[in-house]
């Protein structure tokens, strides 16, 4: 593969920026004296002393949401493993922008502020004002028969992912939620888990958009040539940087490469990062593989429907906050914990201390 530098990739192996330990000692510190029992409130208490370290302040504040929606075709749709055609990707790009879409209501009712970038749809859209068009190419190749990308188009992609955070004030902006819309985009994210975790494409593949089980049989047969077409599934070090980037080069998507690069920078930007379900998980786990040091910076909005969803949280190691059977995709399932973690800040700044409220400690 062409090197990093070729490529303008060096930023991928910049580290996380450093969690304040002080600032999370103290946030500790500071639960242990607020009149409830030790770990009565459980992961809310454990959010707030996480924020409070990657904010690094002992009080953490969740006021200035950052929402970006990535959005790309999929050549793989070609292979019938979708209920929706392609058109959809490209019409629901301008439900987004008409503000109709699931994250647009919640983006409004959070007063979050909401990006919606195309990466490159297979039937051209107009300029439709509210969106970015970063066009890498009409969707990506059908990797049942070659690879997803080439090499000019991941980089592309992950630097389209780095360009969203970096505009972005990290001095404001206390939270970032990708989000992703693509016709087909959960083939290509069970096609990622099964290389990144080594297991059968059984393992992984669900129903998607809503298919029946003849097409899901179809979609595991299609993604098991395909891991073994691209050799994928071969005892690979799915930890090798190297491995990573041609298995995103050869089986990803777009919108996937653009939500690795995002949270790879936000996280050395030291912007706090709530990821999403499936597709959105699925990168974020391709991003802590290159860069282990970014798991301070992820907490995880929600589980998934999708059976895959709950092998690639296990593969995180990370707790969810939410589970309401969701399978939406578009940074939703996250955007519905975001009132959790305000919460969370609220409680912790807020309530009383055994000292200030003359209550006794046990």
């Amino acid at each position: 593969m062409t090197t990093l530098a070729q490529l303008k990739l060096d930023w991928l192996t910049q580290p996380a920026k450093p969690v304040c330990d002080t600032s999370q000692s103290q946030a500790e510190a500071h639960q242990q004296q607020l009149t409830k029992p030790p770990g009565s409130l459980g992961q809310l208490e454990a959010i707030a002393i996480q924020l409070a370290g990657l904010q690094g302040q002992e009080k953490p504040q969740i006021e200035q949401v950052h929402i970006t929606v990535f959005a790309a075709d999929h050549g793989i749709a070609n292979a019938g493993v979708s209920a929706f055609p392609q058109a959809v990707t490209g019409e629901m790009i301008r439900n987004f922008a008409h503000g109709g879409a699931a994250i647009a209501v919640l983006a409004k009712q959070l007063g979050a502020q909401l990006q919606v970038v195309n990466l490159g749809t297979a039937s051209e859209l107009e300029a439709i004002a509210g969106v970015e068009a970063n066009v890498i190419g009409p969707g990506t190749a059908n990797f049942a028969e070659q690879a997803a990308m080439t090499e000019t188009q991941l980089a592309q992609a992950l630097n389209y992912g780095k360009n969203c955070i970096d505009q972005l004030d990290p001095k404001t902006i206390q939270l970032f939620i990708g989000g992703e819309m693509g016709i087909a985009n959960t083939t290509t994210a069970s096609a990622l888990a099964a290389a990144l975790l080594q297991c059968p494409a059984e393992a992984v593949v669900g129903p998607g958009t809503g298919i029946n089980q003849t097409t899901q049989q179809h979609k595991q047969q299609v993604i098991s040539q395909a891991l073994q077409l691209h050799k994928l599934n071969q005892g690979a070090n799915p930890s090798d940087p190297t491995y990573l980037l041609t298995m995103l080069r050869s089986i990803g998507g777009f919108e996937i490469a653009a939500l690795t690069g995002a949270y790879l920078r936000a996280a050395q930007q030291g912007i706090a990062i709530l990821v999403d379900g499936f597709i959105a998980s699925v990168a974020a786990l391709i991003a802590l593989r290159l860069q282990p040091d970014l798991k301070p910076w992820l907490i995880l909005g929600h589980r998934s429907a999708e059976p895959g969803h709950s092998k690639v949280v296990e593969a995180l190691g990370l707790i969810p906050i939410l589970d309401l059977n969701m399978r939406l995709g578009e940074g939703s399932g996250a955007a519905c914990a975001v009132p959790l973690l305000k919460l969370a800040c609220e409680l912790h700044n807020n309530m009383a201390t055994f000292d200030s409220a003359n209550v006794s400690k046990g």
